[in-house]
């Protein structure tokens, strides 16, 4: 308490400085604006837009790059699925020669290039354990460990979450996989090329644009997948009528009803993709943008699976019943044989493993309470940014609100700061 007041003090004359000192064996540092937690595309998006607002951050990072998802822990042929103007972080376009759907090399130095334009450097190799608002200073307390086992603690009076939607791999628990399959198991996480699996059976579970997509890259290199589908799924193409499916979704939906859109949707695809539960791909009753609305499930934007599932390239299959000495077997009684699984199983938010609150965030999945667009702003100068289920343009309008917020109360506060150290210069004897 009395090193936090000391700090304050000093702070009266140079509010912009980050000032260490030692407690406990834990390096301490007061950082004046709000530390940001993530540095993927929501915390760079977030500390660009306070930067332009005039307000300060540190950001930190438990990797040692910036998006270490792209860049550490996607596949190689990964595009971006939807349009790049759909993609954009505020106030920096992509370039005008990249493609309308930009490769993940692309969308990496697109990202890079806008770090480097607001002067985002992140302080990487911080694994954060805990962030805490501690009543009795009115701060924030959050706590990292560096690569070597240092640790520290930043204090700060604003927290953004910026570790988002997919900060851990979903490993899901199938009996006798880990007893019984003797061929490789990886996550999505850690597949790059069907490459390493030519001329293998592989089982990819998971029906999602991942799932799809890791099939069609392993047909590409004469592996022999099958694909694993549990759930109902809509199949759309990429683009229609000329126009990005999700472009036109948007540009429909200023117009008509979300039912009426997603008939029209659906219509459209069952003329240029044919009947998809014809190929063990049943649609969901409710239409692909409703469901995208209430639980947050994206449809699939086929690029070219399907037409591998119409030839019998990738076999479609029912869920997993059990994995044994004999095999994989499936609920519907059937036993095969594979060389690998790749679980395309998603991820999930960590945010609960490490923030101390329970109002803003749930503990069962790791979101905002608060569906968008409220889910933003929390208590005591709490923030989240990229918990929208609404993707990169979800992300960009929480980092405009979270900058313009912090941003108003960070010059009302320098405007008083000036006002006090004037007054107290003329009260001088």
């Amino acid at each position: 308490m009395d090193n936090l007041k000391e700090i304050q003090g000093k702070m009266t004359h140079d509010p912009h400085c980050v000032f260490p000192y030692s407690r406990r064996n834990r390096r301490q540092v007061w950082v004046p604006g709000p530390v940001i937690v993530g540095a993927g595309p929501s915390g760079l998006a977030a500390a660009a837009c306070l930067k332009e607002n005039g307000v300060p951050s540190v950001v930190l990072e438990r990797s040692n790059c910036i998006a270490s998802l792209w860049q550490l822990k996607t596949y190689d042929r990964l595009r971006l699925h939807l349009p790049k103007k759909f993609c954009e972080l505020p106030l920096m376009p992509f370039p005008e020669d990249f493609p309308t759907y930009p490769t993940k090399q692309q969308f990496i130095e697109y990202l890079e290039g806008y770090a480097k334009r607001f002067r985002v450097e992140p302080v990487f190799g911080q694994s954060v354990e805990s962030g805490e608002f501690d009543e009795s200073v009115g701060m924030w307390r959050v706590r990292s460990v560096g690569v070597k086992g240092e640790e520290m603690e930043y204090v700060c009076r604003w927290l953004v979450v910026a570790t988002g939607e997919n900060a851990e791999a979903v490993v899901p628990e199938i009996e006798g996989m880990v007893e019984f399959f003797r061929g490789e198991v990886r996550h999505t996480s850690e597949y790059k090329s069907g490459s390493d699996y030519k001329g293998k059976k592989v089982l990819v579970v998971g029906c999602g644009n991942s799932g799809m997509e890791v099939c069609l890259d392993l047909c590409n290199h004469n592996a022999n997948p099958s694909l694993v589908v549990r759930d109902a799924v809509h199949v759309l193409p990429r683009d229609m009528l000329g126009k990005s499916t999700f472009g036109l979704s948007m540009w429909l939906l200023k117009w008509f009803p979300m039912r009426l859109v997603d008939r029209f949707l659906l219509i459209v695809s069952w003329l240029i993709l044919g009947n998809t539960a014809k190929f063990g791909l049943d649609r969901p009753v409710v239409g692909p943008l409703e469901l995208k609305n209430l639980s947050g499930k994206t449809p699939v934007l086929d690029v070219g699976a399907l037409a591998k599932i119409k030839k019998g390239d990738i076999k479609i299959l029912p869920s997993i019943e059990r994995i044994g000495h004999h095999g994989v077997q499936f609920v519907n009684g059937k036993i095969e044989n594979f060389d690998a699984i790749i679980l395309a199983t998603g991820y999930k938010s960590n945010v609960p493993y490490w923030l101390k609150d329970k109002e803003m965030f749930s503990d069962k999945d790791g979101f905002p309470r608060r569906p968008f667009p409220n889910g933003w702003k929390g208590a005591n100068g709490l923030y989240a940014v990229g918990f929208t289920k609404r993707g990169l343009l979800g992300a960009s309008a929480d980092a405009r609100r979270i900058a313009e917020d912090i941003g108003k109360c960070w010059k009302a506060e320098a405007n008083h700061l000036v006002t006090t150290t004037r007054r107290s210069f003329l009260l001088q004897p």
